[in-house]
């Protein structure tokens, strides 16, 4: 699993690449950390290169968005594949989240 995370357009771009599983979440989740503090910057979870999430990848996501909203931020996932869109949607997860 490897995590960037870019400034772009006044927005945090997390680029999500490879499986973000439970024996990569804990390591993917401080790689994270910046996103907690976007201070009313809208995130971007860039998944074009991410090819599997599992329930724990799901919970990052999750915290991510608890601690975006009361800032005022804005949190949406981009270039979700096939597969990862019917586990966001089994899940309930497409609800929650704006979709590019």
């Amino acid at each position: 699993m490897n995590v960037t995370i870019e400034e772009k357009d006044d927005a945090l771009v997390a680029i999500l690449e490879g499986r973000l599983d439970t024996a990569a979440a804990a390591e993917a989740e401080k790689e994270l950390t910046p996103l907690y503090n976007a201070n009313g910057k809208d995130i971007v979870f860039s998944c074009k290169q991410l090819e599997y999430i599992s329930s724990s990848g799901l919970r990052i996501f999750l915290s991510v968005l608890k601690s975006a909203q009361p800032q005022g931020s804005h949190v949406r996932i981009a270039d979700l594949n096939d597969d990862l869109k019917k586990i966001f949607f089994m899940t309930g997860f497409n609800n929650l989240f704006e979709f590019v």
